[in-house]
């Protein structure tokens, strides 16, 4: 059976985006855990083997059951896109031990033997222990195998939420779900999600959270129950060039001899929205260069830029996609 979210007349005005360093930590350990099933995470997943070879993830890889469920207190729903990852992380070191025992007791039934184990044993008895001990982990994890690439990985992050708000403001939640995951289906009010197991929830006038996730493809999650914040998490655009070094657009050595190679490389890579940071880590170029090239190629009506919180988003404009696109398909 599917996942359903019932949408009222008040829930329609209250969707909105939300970024998790806490979410991707808990996926990119999933990830970690079960490899086999992300593929586009395979130079990663190479760089990562002696960091988490120094973890200790045997009490976590207890609550994530390969098609059950996780313990929502684990990784609750962000309150928006701003929230830091220690902020995340008090949120879940204060959880009550009474919630925390019925979310560890759903989680370990669903995988055999677990509940039953001296950890699965150990984390029941003492609830408010577990819940130190999993944040402790948490914690470590973040720094060892996250922190590190989390500019990339945010940047990448701001660039979806970026597209998708343009499609919401284009055509609304229809075409906002059109194109966001191919399991989603959005009809009469209700958002469903094709995916195993049964959810059903009205969202009672708190909205919808949308967060991308790095590390969640190629799934959609959700499933929040109340009290937590309906949320659905869904795969970011752009995964799956994340670990690898932009490849030379065909056709750009013409654009290269109209505005200089390093500005024709900007644009051409701008497939996304990118800030100044970002393209000077991508192309190995000093900031202030980059900010020099960025700012010819705005006044001659190239790019154009947006706010987004304390970043600035460098995005190609229609003279500039055109430009690009032009370059790409020369022979």
């Amino acid at each position: 059976m599917p996942f359903h979210m019932h949408f009222g007349a008040d829930d329609l005005l209250r969707c909105r985006f939300g970024m998790s360093p806490l979410w991707e930590t808990h996926q990119a350990l999933y990830t970690l855990l079960r490899p086999e099933r992300h593929a586009y995470h395979v130079p990663w997943l190479r760089r990562m083997r002696e960091r988490v070879a120094a973890l200790d993830l045997a009490s976590l890889a207890l609550l994530i059951p390969g098609g059950g469920y996780h313990p929502d207190f684990l990784c609750p729903p962000p309150r928006g896109p701003l929230e830091t990852f220690g902020e995340e992380l008090a949120r879940v070191r204060a959880t009550d031990p009474e919630r925390a025992q019925a979310e560890l007791a759903r989680s370990l039934a669903d995988t055999p033997g677990a509940a039953a184990s001296a950890r699965g044993r150990a984390m029941l008895a003492d609830p408010a222990g577990a819940v130190r001990e999993l944040t402790d982990v948490l914690e470590r994890a973040w720094h060892a195998v996250l922190a590190p690439d989390w500019p990339r990985l945010r940047e990448l992050l701001e660039a979806d939420v970026v597209f998708h708000a343009g499609r919401l403001v284009e055509g609304g939640l229809e075409r906002l779900f059109a194109d966001l995951h191919p399991s989603l289906v959005w009809a009469d009010g209700t958002l469903t999600i094709r995916r195993p197991g049964h959810h059903r929830r009205e969202l009672g006038g708190q909205g919808l959270m949308l967060v991308p996730s790095i590390f969640a493809w190629p799934e959609v999650i959700g499933g929040f129950d109340a009290p937590w914040q309906a949320t659905v998490v869904y795969p970011a655009r752009g995964v799956g060039g994340l670990w690898h070094a932009p490849e030379p657009a065909r056709g750009g050595e013409a654009l290269a001899r109209l505005l200089g190679g390093n500005r024709a490389a900007l644009l051409l890579s701008l497939d996304e929205p990118a800030t100044t940071s970002a393209l000077a880590d991508r192309h190995g170029l000093a900031l202030s260069s980059v900010s020099s090239h960025l700012s010819v190629l705005r006044a001659a009506g190239l790019l154009a830029s947006r706010r987004r919180g304390q970043r600035v988003l460098y995005e190609r404009t229609p003279l500039g996609s055109a430009l690009a696109g032009a370059q790409a398909a020369a022979p």
